[in-house]
């Protein structure tokens, strides 16, 4: 097994940030192999042009193929396939090394069918698939997308989009879309799936971007999709844990295993009750922290 395996075989693998690289930008692929995100999106959609899709695409499989992004969790977003260049994107992709393959606006389980169908044939048979979640249908009807395939390893919020969708606006609080972002994080946790949060436009605005992070988090996202480099550290930390947290977590951990021990139901750690919901989150935080240090 390699590094990456043993994270993945543990359950966990951090994706805090999670970097949008558009394939039409050559300095920008070779940039992302020294950055500190967890995973990179190389983009062949939303970020390129329609007379840029070749170049992009070609960009990104001879990026891909020359490897050195470290222990970055590499995805690429397809065109969608009643686009020109969906199949296209597909062929050209499926069998480089990859983790994962991202599809646009995923809204029936026909378009399922035909993804597994598309990819399965280019020879990508193994690789997980992500689903962007950006219109009001992929919202309703998310919970029996997520069930229509076990491939599927993760949900990406498409949060412009949807604002477009539903003829909405973007604002800071993001109270106009907090139901669609709930529901979403509901049907992740139930289908024991990875959940990242839409992009921040305002990506020079670090307060802003800061909140919209927090309250990801509190909603319970694993990580956010980034569109700028310097959204990466503020990413890492908000959806990652410090020092004192995982301090804290072996503390929990050590109280519960000793009264365990002792034949107890519950511990006591200054003064708060640890059950064993405790000792389980107390266990996913060293976990996510063991994968970390292992890179």
């Amino acid at each position: 097994m390699t590094q990456s395996d043993d994270v993945v075989a543990a359950g966990i693998r951090p994706r805090r940030s999670v970097l949008y690289m558009p394939g039409a930008n050559a300095r920008a692929l070779e940039k992302a192999r020294e950055l500190s995100c967890d995973s990179i999106i190389f983009d062949l959609e939303d970020a390129v042009a329609a007379d840029a899709k070749d170049l992009a695409r070609d960009q990104v499989v001879a990026a891909v193929s020359r490897g050195g992004y470290g222990y970055r969790e590499l995805v690429v977003r397809v065109n969608g396939l009643d686009t020109p260049w969906g199949a296209d994107d597909v062929q050209a992709v499926a069998g480089l090394p990859l983790q994962g393959l991202l599809f646009p606006k995923v809204e029936t389980a026909a378009q399922i069918d035909h993804m597994l169908a598309v990819v399965d044939k280019a020879g990508g048979d193994r690789l997980p698939l992500w689903f962007m979640v950006e219109t009001p249908l992929g919202v309703l009807d998310i919970r029996d997308l997520a069930r229509r395939t076990s491939r599927l390893s993760c949900l990406v919020m498409g949060t412009s989009d949807l604002v477009k969708e539903l003829r909405a606006r973007h604002t800071e609080s993001r109270l106009n879309i907090a139901y669609a972002l709930q529901h979403c994080a509901l049907v992740a946790r139930a289908c024991a799936l990875d959940i990242l949060d839409g992009v921040h436009l305002d990506f020079r605005n670090q307060k802003s971007f800061r909140a919209a992070c927090e309250q990801a988090r509190a909603m319970g996202y694993d990580g956010k999709t980034l569109i700028h480099p310097t959204q990466i550290d503020p990413a890492n930390e908000v959806f990652g844990y410090d020092a004192e947290a995982v301090g804290q977590a072996r503390a929990v951990l050590a109280a519960w295993e000793a009264a365990q021990a002792e034949g107890k139901g519950v511990a006591v750690l200054d003064g708060k009750l640890i059950e064993n919901l405790h000792a389980a989150e107390a266990q996913r935080t060293l976990a996510f922290a063991e994968a970390l240090s292992e890179r």
